[in-house]
């Protein structure tokens, strides 16, 4: 009887914290997934947006990281409800998540990359930034983003027992085997991948911050440009640390003595999670014309801006 009350109790504590995570992430997520919308009906309302590359964009990453929320959310709900479903079902979410999320990155750099041209070649860009030809980019970082999950679960391979289009499993990333070569695979290309982007986003800080020094004109816009590439690498660095899971686990263990699924929730929710609500607010509030804009969509005031013909500043977002 008193292990049968032990158990109960156990199991009444776990369901309880499993409601607790649910009910902590969803309202967050809601949030988020309202500003995106607002954003991109703004975009839409407002064709002028699409005249400048730095918008486009910021719209690829709104898109890129919509879509790495919904499967992440996806997977954490079917493992707080211990939900199975086939692996074909599974398969899809777990690259989708692993694309997208390689995909954040490459974007922070691109966007790094363009503020550096249009403040160094402002009337000789490339015909590859321009807004017309951005999408050739767009599409060679979705396609980078692509090939790494598909090397990666080519490496892992399915379990031997699994029946891929019957056999139900618990949708995570142990559902291919974790093999000693993916392993370091994903040590060695995660270390390689943050590295480059963080040397580029260094560059052109730092590129920007000797030329805010030397212009005695327009240093306003180069100053934002500066704060906006700064924005960047500090997103970069939040991406970078949900890499540290292992080591992060280790010391709050030690030091704390949490459980294993609550120490999951935590690196989960503030690494993987945050870094992508904040980047609504980091980036498209921060624009002015923007901002104006998405006031007068909120308060359903979207018909008097539509009939504004003006363009926007070059205002960083």
């Amino acid at each position: 009887m008193q292990n049968e009350t032990v158990l109960g109790n156990t199991t009444s504590n776990r369901s309880l914290m499993v409601i607790m995570k649910i009910c902590f992430v969803s309202p967050f997520f809601g949030v988020f997934l309202y500003c995106i919308v607002v954003m991109l009906h703004t975009f839409i309302l407002h064709r002028q947006f699409w005249d400048s590359s730095r918008y486009i964009l910021f719209v690829y990453m709104l898109i890129n990281d919509t879509l790495q929320l919904l499967s992440s959310v996806l997977l954490f709900l079917f493992v707080m409800a211990d939900l199975h479903i086939s692996f074909a079902c599974c398969a899809p979410l777990l690259f989708l998540s692993t694309a997208t999320f390689q995909n954040t990155p490459l974007i922070l750099a691109t966007m790094s990359l363009e503020r550096y041209v249009a403040i160094f070649y402002p009337l000789q860009q490339p015909a590859a930034w321009h807004a017309d030809h951005i999408w050739v980019i767009i599409l060679s970082l979705w396609l980078i983003s692509c090939i790494i999950p598909t090397v990666d679960f080519s490496l892992g391979g399915l379990r031997i027992s699994i029946d891929v289009l019957l056999t139900p499993v618990l949708c995570k990333t142990q559902a291919l085997n974790s093999s000693p070569v993916q392993m370091l695979f994903k040590v060695i290309l995660n270390g390689l991948f943050f590295t480059l982007v963080a040397i580029i986003i260094l560059f052109t800080y730092i590129r920007i911050l000797l030329e805010t020094r030397k212009m005695r004109q327009d240093r306003a816009s180069v100053s934002k440009a500066l704060h906006t590439v700064l924005l960047h690498g500090l997103q970069l660095l939040l991406c970078m640390m949900s890499l540290t899971h292992p080591i992060t686990e280790g010391l709050i263990i030690q030091h704390m003595g949490w459980l294993q699924d609550n120490i999951s929730f935590f690196n989960y929710f503030c690494f993987v999670l945050l870094p992508r609500f904040l980047s609504p607010l980091i980036y498209g509030l921060r624009d002015d014309m923007l901002r104006k804009k998405i006031r007068g969509a909120i308060f359903c005031c979207s018909t008097k801006g539509a009939q504004q013909n003006e363009y926007p500043k070059e205002v960083d977002s």
